[in-house]
């Protein structure tokens, strides 16, 4: 039985097609496999020198110096995390936020939001302890890692995409999503002075990212096609004016759609809204 579990959760990560429990995945993965090999040290004898080693190889160092050496932590860090609260939450964040994200938006965009959203994380991090005086004495011993920032643009994304998606919170109740994503930006910004400036600095990258990106989108301009490979232009006989109207016409439905969802909210659509919005987004 444990077998099959362990094996449907498997299949749902890695072969499921869906980024969110394929990234959800990898992040357990990593820290499952950093902790075993720390609890394998300490019950020899060690130091712990040798996790220690890898977290610092993972992760983004602070001392812009040193990054040319290890340019791959501006993607190994935003899957990373050593304590068990923090992947706790980091990934209820990413399931909850990432499943609405998914409702309206499609992989390529998942997967760009994710990503993007951590490196300018890890940029803005870099940036603010190199420039900022009260950071740069502590820039040689400190590092950036976790999938915060990366989450943080998923959040803010869905909350700039549909602000009126209503949320059931314990002790608060129901809650928009534009004063949630509000919320974690505001305290972001007063925890620069705490115990982890440096994780509230790569979550404020990470949120302006998010909300960059649907902006963009809602422009008509989809950030997460910036690597595509453009066809060369050929000529051809038009032979399809029938279905290029009807393209055109489906979009400009779903553009109707996304903003009556902005203005009133997604509890606002009919059920035939819905279902065109849900059929569009798997295009």
């Amino acid at each position: 039985m444990n077998r099959s579990i362990f094996s449907e959760l498997y299949n749902k990560a890695f072969r499921s097609g869906n980024p969110l429990f394929l990234f959800i995945g990898i992040n357990i993965v990593v820290f499952i496999a950093i902790n075993i090999f720390s609890l394998g040290e300490f019950l020899s004898g060690g130091q712990g020198f040798g996790s220690k080693w890898i977290l610092k190889h993972l992760s983004v160092p602070a001392f812009y110096g040193e990054l040319p050496y290890k340019f791959w932590t501006l993607l190994t860090y935003m899957f990373v995390q050593k304590d068990f609260f923090h992947i706790l939450f980091n990934m209820l964040w990413l399931y909850w936020m990432g499943q609405i994200f998914m409702d309206f938006l499609n992989k390529k965009q998942f997967i760009f939001t994710y990503l993007s959203g951590g490196i300018s994380g890890a940029l803005l991090y870099l940036l603010a302890y190199n420039l900022i005086p009260v950071f740069v004495s502590n820039a040689s011993n400190s590092i950036l890692l976790g999938s915060s920032a990366s989450v943080m643009a998923i959040v803010v994304a869905t909350a700039t995409l549909v602000p009126d998606y209503t949320i059931r919170l314990m002790l608060f109740g129901n809650v928009k999503l534009k004063y949630l994503a509000l919320a974690y930006f505001f305290l972001d910004i007063i925890s620069m002075s705490g115990a982890n400036p440096g994780g509230s600095i790569a979550h404020i990258g990470g949120a302006i990212m998010g909300f960059v990106f649907i902006k963009q989108l809602q422009n008509g301009n989809d950030l997460s096609r910036l690597f595509e490979k453009k066809s060369k232009l050929k000529v051809v006989k038009n032979t399809n004016t029938k279905d290029a109207k009807n393209d055109f016409t489906d979009q400009a439905a779903i553009d109707s759609i996304l903003d009556k969802i902005s203005k009133s909210g997604y509890e606002s659509l009919s059920k035939a809204e819905k279902e065109q919005l849900f059929k569009a987004s798997k295009k």
